[in-house]
């Protein structure tokens, strides 16, 4: 492994030194985009954080004559790198190319480079920008015309997964990188970057492998897995979220801390969805907003150990964060908790009357009992953020649903029913939104709301780029973190290629050498 790090620094020097000595800022975006989409942009944080800041003084001096002086591909790729990067870049800087249907086509139809790079951008629009909507939609239709002509051309894979998987929906840990490999075997200056890449995958996959050996080892601890109904459970699942969502290799504690309370997650809602009695559950719920074990004697003994485990976990947590920084976050951790157990329990009664709830009101508790909120807010103390925040930050997130929680809350609960939808793995009591959508509109086909839940999620995700554009009171790697959080979503319930969850955890075993017996 010496030899390892030792190779890797050399790497590191030869491209921290073209990176920084780059004269022509789209060069230097060129090698950016690059970096992100090899996942080793880690490395160069600072470097990409002073090009895109000089890219984005650029931009706002003269956008019109940016624009009018580079290649569509070239404006494109500066749009979104800004975007992805937090920067606002007004969508009017593709106004000067006064686009119609016809005129894309005529001009632009065979440049596959320029029409990929533009559909990318569109991604990243937000609430307003019907423009840039409509953009997207012309690449979008032009390269499936180009694709359904070039079936053949070397270029047609590349063209479809771009289609299926914009890049930023993806997370480049899970993307296919092979055309990216191609092109940089015929730049060879710039070879180096998968030679990094390659021993990035392997240090972090390393420490992938022995953060889920520790994972495993706690839970087995815990006590839980002693229990027949939870004998089964697979750690490898809850660590998958951290794993995808903590992306500097650095955070190796904060990805074992974070399962933690994604495994009672997990644990506690089978207790509402199986396991528990109406009267148990409310007698679980009571605990939880008291925070306190008195008065559950009539629970089974499998109930009172989660219970217990849910208690344990979050003081240790608190604990730790108090340990760290000085701060204990014990109050918020509860209320969080609280939340969940209450929206559960909304549920519970709901499939226990066997009425379905209005569309409206079954959003609004399951966007809360996604558990999303708990997940976020334990991973929002276990950023170095923490002894900067403020009085205002924790009231925020103690009395309401900030806007970038919200949106990835929604994402997640309306990809789920959607995909439970199309699988038909819906009971249809608890129900989901599409269930009580179509109760009150009883004219509406099944395909027809499929697509109008499709609609509000891509409405969703819209907010949710303009909230990582926003200067708001949260830290940009909190504000990551969620968009990382969001974009596990499709990989997890994807409504067009559908992998299902067990081939991703397939997958994941893969990248960091997991056998089945560290399940």
């Amino acid at each position: 492994m010496d030899v390892t790090y030792v190779k890797q620094a050399l790497i590191f020097k030869q491209v921290y030194k073209k990176l920084v000595k780059i004269e022509d800022p789209m060069e230097s975006f060129y090698l950016i985009d690059i970096i992100q989409r090899f996942g080793i942009e880690h490395y160069f944080a600072e470097e990409i954080k002073v090009a895109l800041e000089k890219l984005h003084l650029t931009l706002n001096t003269n956008s019109i004559d940016f624009a009018s002086s580079h290649e569509i591909y070239e404006v494109a790729l500066a749009f979104r790198l800004l975007r992805q990067g937090g920067h606002y870049v007004n969508a009017d800087l593709f106004d000067s190319l006064k686009w119609n249907k016809r005129m894309l086509k005529e001009k632009h139809g065979e440049d596959v480079k320029g029409l990929i790079a533009l559909y990318e951008a569109s991604q990243l629009s937000i609430e307003g920008e019907d423009s840039l909507n409509d953009v997207g939609y012309l690449c979008r239709e032009l390269l499936h015309g180009w694709l359904s002509r070039n079936q053949e051309h070397n270029e047609a894979i590349h063209v479809a997964n771009t289609l299926q998987n914009p890049l930023h929906y993806g997370l480049s840990r899970f993307m296919d990188k092979s055309t990216l490999i191609h092109d940089l075997k015929e730049e060879k200056d710039l070879i180096c970057l998968e030679e990094l890449a390659k021993i990035n995958s392997n240090i972090v996959g390393f420490m992938n492998h022995n953060e889920t050996i520790e994972v495993s080892k706690w839970w087995k601890e815990l006590g839980l897995a002693k229990e027949v109904k939870f004998s089964g459970y697979q750690p490898l699942k809850w660590y998958t979220w951290p794993m995808a969502c903590f992306t500097d290799p650095n955070f190796s504690e904060q990805r074992v801390e974070l399962t933690k309370p994604i495994s009672l997650i997990y644990v506690i809602d089978d207790l509402f969805d199986v396991h528990g009695t109406l009267d148990q559950l409310t007698i679980l719920t009571d605990a939880v907003n008291r925070w306190e074990i008195t008065g559950t004697e009539q629970l089974p003994n499998f109930m009172k150990i989660a219970l217990n485990a849910l208690y344990d976990i979050t003081n240790n947590f608190a604990e730790m964060v108090y340990k760290k920084h000085g701060f204990n976050p014990i109050d918020t951790l509860k209320k969080s908790w609280v939340l969940l157990l209450n929206a559960f329990m909304e549920e519970a009664h709901w499939l226990n009357s066997s009425h379905l709830p209005r569309a409206e009101d079954y959003l609004n508790n399951g966007i809360v009992s996604t558990g999303v909120h708990v997940v976020l807010i334990h991973a929002f103390f276990l950023l170095d953020h923490v002894n900067g925040i403020t009085k205002q930050t924790i009231d925020i997130l103690d009395e309401k649903f900030p806007n970038v929680i919200y949106s990835v809350a929604k994402i997640l609960r309306l990809s789920d029913d959607l995909e439970g939808a199309k699988s038909g793995d819906q009971n249809g009591l608890d129900g989901s939104y599409l269930d009580c959508y179509m109760s009150e509109h009883q004219d509406i086909s099944s395909e027809d709301v499929q697509g109008h839940v499709a609609h509000m999620i891509s409405n969703e995700w819209k907010f949710l780029n303009q909230e990582i554009l926003v200067a708001n009171q949260f830290s940009s790697s909190f504000s990551n973190f969620c968009l990382n959080a969001a974009r596990m979503v499709p990989l997890m319930y994807h409504y067009k290629s559908k992998p299902s969850l067990s081939n991703l955890q397939e997958h994941v075993k893969s990248l960091i050498n997991v056998s089945v017996g560290c399940n």
